[in-house]
């Protein structure tokens, strides 16, 4: 592994910046949520595929892998329209703070589709995590909707991120991501005839859009997606694990800062609210800290053996 240098730090928190902006585009672009991942997935399937082919990667991993990598991008589909929406409804802080219930959904599913074992300190941690969306869906009840989406997205976020965790053991992670991109751009054309006959008001769709969400949406699909994606996954190289796992967990952090810088009003929240993203944030932060003092004393324990 590559000694990281200052510029590969900056560069990794400007990744997690970006990716914290995500939601905050989502309310800055005018456009519904279902239109604006009908956008942002075919800007970000073309543009991956211009990447694979300016690497001379290869799009052939066969064509049941293809089947299966598009299924998952029917979730990223279902999840990217469930964040965007729970922004829009709610607020950006309160879709990010629903969004770290991520590690709540892995600690429970990770067990349950692969062999790792459960983990107590885990399982510790998501009762945590439940209780600070108790503390926030007492003090923000009027946003049970916009929470509902956001928890519900991090849930879909968790298993894609589970299968994906398998996949990229079999096939570059580029192609994985733009075969997903293209599923996702399928799935959300299949479901605009729906939405529009029973989920819109006026029964049609917004796919008119303005300069200035062209812009959004371009940033959004081409530079927090396809860049900081790729450059994720060269600082991957260079980076541990552990370091990469607590630097993506300030993604909330920089979102819900950015946001208030912002909305400014729009996105002042009650005390209770901050009280339970506190805790939910607190947990999110102690996982690896958790993670890499037990397997430093499992190191420990195994080197105290006699031989």
């Amino acid at each position: 592994m590559q000694k990281p240098l200052f510029k590969d730090y900056l560069e990794l928190h400007f990744i997690i910046l970006l990716w914290g902006f995500t939601a905050i585009l989502g309310k800055l672009i005018s456009i519904p949520a279902v239109e604006l991942v009908f956008y942002r997935t075919i800007l970000a399937a073309v543009a991956l595929a211009v990447v694979i082919k300016l690497r001379g990667e290869s799009f052939k991993i066969g064509k049941r892998n293809i089947v299966k990598i598009l299924g998952v991008g029917f979730m990223i589909a279902a999840h990217w329209i469930l964040f965007f929406a729970s922004a829009r409804v709610a607020s950006v802080s309160i879709c990010l703070a629903g969004m770290a219930t991520a590690s709540l959904w892995t600690s429970i599913l990770e067990p349950i589709f692969t062999n790792k074992k459960i983990k107590a300190h885990e399982v510790a941690l998501a009762l945590l995590i439940i209780v600070g969306l108790y503390v926030i869906f007492r003090f923000e009840f009027d946003h049970a909707v916009g929470i509902a989406m956001a928890v519900g997205s991090a849930f879909l976020a968790s298993c894609f991120t589970i299968i994906n965790s398998k996949l990229t053991k079999q096939h570059a992670a580029t192609t994985i991501t733009c075969y997903e991109m293209a599923g996702a751009w399928l799935a959300t054309t299949l479901f605009l005839p729906f939405y529009r006959n029973y989920m819109t008001d006026s029964g049609t769709l917004q796919l008119e859009a303005s300069m200035w969400d062209f812009l959004w949406v371009g940033i959004l699909a081409l530079v927090c997606t396809v860049y900081a994606y790729t450059a994720a996954v060269r600082l991957m190289h260079k980076f541990s694990a552990y370091t990469m796992n607590l630097t993506v967990n300030l993604e909330p952090v920089y979102g819900i800062l950015l946001a208030w810088f912002i909305f400014k009003e729009g996105e002042q929240m009650s005390a209770g609210f901050y009280y339970g993203a506190a805790i939910i944030l607190f947990s999110v932060f102690l996982h690896p800290i958790l993670e890499s003092l037990i397997a430093r004393r499992q190191r420990l324990l195994k080197d105290a053996l006699p031989n």
